[in-house]
């Protein structure tokens, strides 16, 4: 990858080992005043994951289609709300892998408007079968995620 490349408006972008994704703030997406919904945010980063597993050509479908059909789930995460998103904001998800061991693959995801860090995640995902056992990562997706980790 190039330090910024450019997939589709839709699906973001990465600048270096970053994946960023714009999202603009909708009416659904606020309570009352305005103020995004606190869960809210657990979609925005569920996209921004999505999307970069998608940049780094790594599809659901496809994993779905082994012989033994594996699926990502989230296994922990840790949340910090550090200020408010409002409605018509143009905000970005950013995520960046930062450590890939057995089944489990972690990721630091911030939300931010501009230069403004409005909320920090760190995410550990992990590849299950349907059954809900533990898998290994395969490795040519291991290969594909050990691509935009920092080294």
């Amino acid at each position: 990858m190039t330090k910024t490349e450019r997939h589709s408006a839709s699906s973001g972008w990465f600048d270096g080992h970053m994946h960023i994704l714009p999202v603009r703030v909708y009416y659904e997406d606020t309570d009352f005043s305005g103020v995004v919904y606190h869960a809210k945010y657990l979609h925005f980063l569920e996209r921004g994951r999505s999307e970069f597993l998608r940049a780094a050509d790594i599809r659901h479908q496809g994993m779905l289609k082994t012989a033994e059909p594996l699926v990502w789930v989230v296994r922990r995460m840790e949340i910090e709300y550090l200020k408010p998103a409002r409605i018509d904001d143009e905000i970005e998800v950013r995520t960046t892998p930062n450590e890939l061991s057995g089944a489990r693959l972690r990721v630091g995801q911030g939300v931010w408007r501009k230069s403004e860090q409005l909320v920090k995640a760190d995410v550990e995902a992990c590849v299950i079968t349907f059954d809900g056992k533990p898998r290994r990562i395969p490795d040519d997706l291991r290969a594909r995620l050990g691509n935009f980790l920092k080294t």
